[in-house]
């Protein structure tokens, strides 16, 4: 008789990560609750583990257990929900990690030596507690605030991937480590010090420990969150990256153990779907439905109504030294008096140093039906991608980038600098061939900028017809290209290579 073949368990997957945007419905008991976001990482980390599950994976999700922003704390005593809630803990995928420090948040991330106590305090609860409860078969760290892991996974032969973000880091010694509760002793040769440790002893105290540097070179495999961007950094080319860092990276990409992964906008940005919207609308009506977004958001920001005036939307933090709002500044009012006879407008929907520096120039030359510059609100932000025809993002440097592709696909095409994520997500426009989806320019400087915008305005003044075809082809691409889906397929291909094995089972 022939013996029964044995059902082969899925491997299991944890992904740590200090944010999240969602959590799909069935991983845990008031999953949906779980909302901690500081920026695009929450959002990968929703996607992905959503793509996992409904997949059928076997994946588990490490958190902090951030309380009040999980809206599950009431006043000062806890409530007969989250009593429910913890009594359901142990049959969930979601596994929080427990300590004071997370309890009374309002938000991610704040104060340097505040953010360090945290990622400590999670980090540990991760290491003590819930990889021996999970027991995986592969853990996936995001970030400086996970980078103690991989050292960990490293002796544990537990293969782990590392996903940088941001380049961003920490550093403390192994006494201030374990004085938060991390016996780092075992794995101590994992981890990236300052110098070369001698022995433990004689580093202990005096050779502090890099966060983001130890995860990328204990881990046994690493991607940045763009292909260009993740070369960008390996060959030198930003002088803000710190030269350990660089080198980290460089050894995993020439070691063929790196990859670029790009993000992906949040689905709640498509404007076939989006409820902000005074309007929805896909490739098939964008023209009437981008005329009647335009013009709520004429009325609410205080631009001239006018139904053929050009919106340039500006939805990126006010920040001079990437995002190149400066650029815009030294040429504001020149676009603005150029191209009056063709109404052109600019609308700054974002926070940020440089806000008072566009207030000044709409003041001082009473632009303020031309101009608009208001603080970020997200609601308004959705329809400013509604409701505009072109976006600018000329960021000095962008490891990913999200506006460049929720403005593509909600039909206003972006005008970006070559670099980083937008090099991978930007092509120039050619309507006699109909490629590309916006303006690229070179040179980061304001004229590069004035030029990519004087491209974007050759292309407002084509017949209508014609840019009514490009835009529809544009948003189509977009959608398609730029989705969770996608992504997720590029993560699932990394986990198989590093498993050797397939993450959902056959049999």
């Amino acid at each position: 008789m022939a013996r029964a073949r044995r059902r082969k368990k899925n491997p299991r997957i944890l992904i740590v990560t200090p944010e999240i945007t969602y959590l799909p419905h069935g991983m845990g008991n008031m999953a949906d609750r779980m909302t901690a976001k500081a920026g695009g990482l929450a959002d990968v980390s929703s996607s992905l583990v959503a793509a996992l599950y409904e997949l059928g994976a076997d994946v588990h999700v490490a958190l902090p257990h951030y309380r009040r922003m999980f809206h599950i704390e009431v006043g000062n005593f806890i409530s007969e929900e989250l009593r429910v809630y913890q009594s359901k803990l142990p049959d969930s995928r979601v596994h929080l990690a427990e300590d004071r420090v997370f309890y009374y948040r309002e938000s991610v991330y704040g104060y340097e030596q505040d953010n360090t106590k945290i990622a400590l305090a999670f980090q540990r609860e991760v290491i003590n507690n819930i990889i021996p409860l999970v027991a995986p078969d592969l853990i996936h760290c995001n970030d400086w605030m996970t980078g103690i892991i991989p050292a960990v996974a490293r002796r544990l032969n537990i293969p782990c991937l590392f996903t940088v973000h941001n380049i961003h880091t920490q550093e403390r010694t192994l006494a201030e480590i374990e004085d938060r509760g991390i016996d780092a002793a075992a794995y101590y040769k994992h981890l990236y010090y300052s110098r070369q440790p001698a022995s433990y002893e004689e580093s202990r105290g005096n050779n502090p420990v890099d966060f983001l540097a130890s995860g990328i070179f204990a881990s046994h495999y690493i991607n940045s969150v763009s292909p260009t961007f993740l070369d960008e950094v390996c060959d030198g080319r930003h002088d803000f990256v710190p030269g350990h860092i660089r080198w980290q990276m460089r050894n995993k990409r020439d070691a063929g153990c790196a990859a670029g992964i790009l993000n992906a906008p949040d689905p709640s940005h498509n404007p076939r779907t989006d409820q902000r919207l005074t309007r929805r609308y896909g490739p098939e009506d964008h023209v009437q439905g981008k005329l009647e977004n335009k013009r709520r958001f004429q009325a609410q920001v205080g631009l001239e109504a006018c139904d053929t005036a050009p919106i340039f939307f500006w939805p990126s933090r006010l920040d001079p030294i990437q995002k190149g709002c400066n650029l815009l500044t030294d040429i504001l009012y020149k676009i603005v008096t150029d191209y009056a006879d063709d109404k052109l407008q600019v609308a700054v929907v974002a926070n940020g140093a440089y806000q008072s520096v566009f207030h000044e120039i709409v003041r001082m030359h009473d632009l303020s039906d031309r101009v608009a510059v208001c603080d970020f609100n997200e609601d308004l932000s959705h329809l400013g991608y509604a409701a505009s025809d072109f976006m600018l993002i000329p960021s000095r440097f962008e490891p990913c980038g999200l506006p460049q592709m929720i403005s593509a696909i909600c039909g206003s095409l972006p005008i970006a600098h070559d670099t980083g994520g937008l090099h991978d997500t930007v092509e120039h426009l050619d309507v006699a061939n109909q490629k590309g989806n916006g303006f690229v320019f070179k040179h980061h400087d304001a004229q590069g900028l004035r030029w990519a915008i004087d491209q974007a305005m050759e292309f407002h003044r084509r017949p209508a017809s014609e840019r009514e075809q490009e835009v529809a082809r544009i948003m189509r691409e977009s959608e398609a290209r730029f989705s969770h889906a996608v992504t997720a397929r590029l993560y699932f291909d990394i986990y198989e290579r590093m498993l050797n094995r397939p993450l959902i089972t056959t049999y």
